[in-house]
């Protein structure tokens, strides 16, 4: 007779569940809140679906800033070669761009989903959308099934919890996994926001709004002697900064969540260094003492960007190179090179491209993904406390826990 599974939670971690549970001979049913698979899968990558990494599973490890360790076994069961040659195999083709990032072909996050949509079908996979889970339930220290929302109740052998963390809850993940864990007696990690924008306090940021670098080098103090740094695109807001640098930044920070107000320092302008910034003022100045410093500067930074420097500066912006002091020359190098802010801590976790925290690694069996308090009891994804970097890691992450939790429940 086969084994009865339940997987709570249909993105990716509980998708590759139920398909590794559903191939390994077992009667698998999959439940989510939302009225379709994998809806939070179908918006990363701006929409063309960021699958994975084309990278060593070392490396995946290494992006992985909480617990990256306790993966080894679950990517070695399921890497992100076998994800890629299962997503092909099935029919969609892949394609690797910069930084090893792995997209559909199409740079359509639906061909995957119809991917995982017809390998649950073939595979009988019973899909319950648009149904919430009340609660695990539990006999003889061992899971016997799940209410769920209208009080019915499912029997069965095993579950996976794999229901995601507090990022973008209007697509389901609003901390339901933590819940069931908690009321099983399990220990959760604080919760974090991670790979999210950043709050800035001084208020002359919001005249930035809108403003864009292709590259920017982000570097905060942690300790005498220690620093994080991260560089790449960076785009002002409203309330503070935001962009992919400053995504992967956040994603440190929330490491030490007691600097969250700290200082930040942004070199605007990493591919050169001070003695080239000089250089280019020197001899602008030797041939053409009656340009506007504001015209040599909008040779390298965007218009508004230097004329709120300027003004920060009290400098001019209308003064001319002659004019300029050897001492306001070094003011605007230093500051184009260390702009200097304060942070005020993440925006909302709602706003987080991923949950920081999380179910306890210390609870979890690492080669089965099975709670060690709860026969039975599994976990896979985001609903860990397990979260990398951008670039296709965290989904990995999922793909191969999940997998591997099927595979065992």
């Amino acid at each position: 007779m086969k084994k009865k599974v339940v997987v709570i939670g249909a993105g990716p971690a509980g998708i590759m569940a139920a398909i590794s549970a559903a191939e390994h001979n077992k009667e698998v049913v999959l439940i989510d809140k939302n009225d379709h698979i994998g809806r939070k899968l179908r918006i990363t990558g701006g929409g063309r679906c960021n699958i994975t990494n084309n990278c060593s599973i070392n490396e995946i490890i290494e992006k992985t800033l909480s617990n990256g360790k306790f993966l080894y076994n679950s990517l070695n069961k399921f890497s992100n070669i076998n994800l890629i040659n299962f997503i092909e195999s099935n029919g969609c083709k892949l394609k690797v761009e910069h930084k090893g990032k792995v997209f559909p072909v199409s740079d359509k996050s639906d061909d995957i989903i119809n991917v995982f949509s017809k390998v649950l079908n073939n595979n009988e996979v019973i899909l319950k959308m648009n149904c919430e889970v009340k609660e695990v339930l539990v006999s003889d220290n061992k899971v016997s099934g799940v209410r769920l929302q209208d009080n019915n109740i499912i029997r069965c052998d095993g579950v996976v919890i794999s229901t995601g963390g507090m990022s973008y809850p209007h697509l389901g993940s609003t901390g339901d996994g933590y819940r069931f864990a908690s009321d099983l007696e399990h220990n959760i990690v604080k919760i974090r926001p991670s790979l999210v924008p950043i709050n800035i306090k001084e208020k002359w940021i919001k005249d930035l709004m809108g403003i864009s670098l292709n590259s920017v080098k982000i570097t905060t103090k942690i300790s005498n002697k220690k620093k994080i740094s991260s560089k790449g695109d960076l785009l002002f807001t409203h309330y503070g900064i935001s962009g992919p640098a400053v995504l992967e930044h956040s994603a440190y920070l929330s490491q030490y969540s007691e600097i969250l107000e700290s200082t930040i320092h942004l070199d605007l302008l990493p591919n050169y260094n001070q003695e080239e910034l000089e250089q280019i003022f020197h001899q602008e100045s030797q041939f053409n003492g009656s340009k506007l410093v504001k015209t040599v500067l909008t040779d390298l930074l965007p218009k508004n960007l230097c004329s709120k420097l300027l003004d920060l500066l009290n400098i001019d912006e209308y003064i001319k190179l002659g004019q300029l002091s050897k001492k306001d020359r070094n003011k605007i190098i230093n500051t184009i090179k260390s702009l200097t802010l304060t942070t005020n801590g993440f925006r909302h976790i709602k706003e987080a491209i991923v949950t920081s925290g999380g179910i306890s690694v210390k609870e979890i069996d690492s080669k089965t993904m099975e709670s060690k308090l709860m026969k039975g009891l599994y976990f896979a994804g985001e609903v860990i406390d397990i979260d990398a970097l951008t670039g296709g890691y965290n989904l990995q992450i999922a793909f191969s826990t999940g997998y591997v939790a099927g595979i065992n429940v």
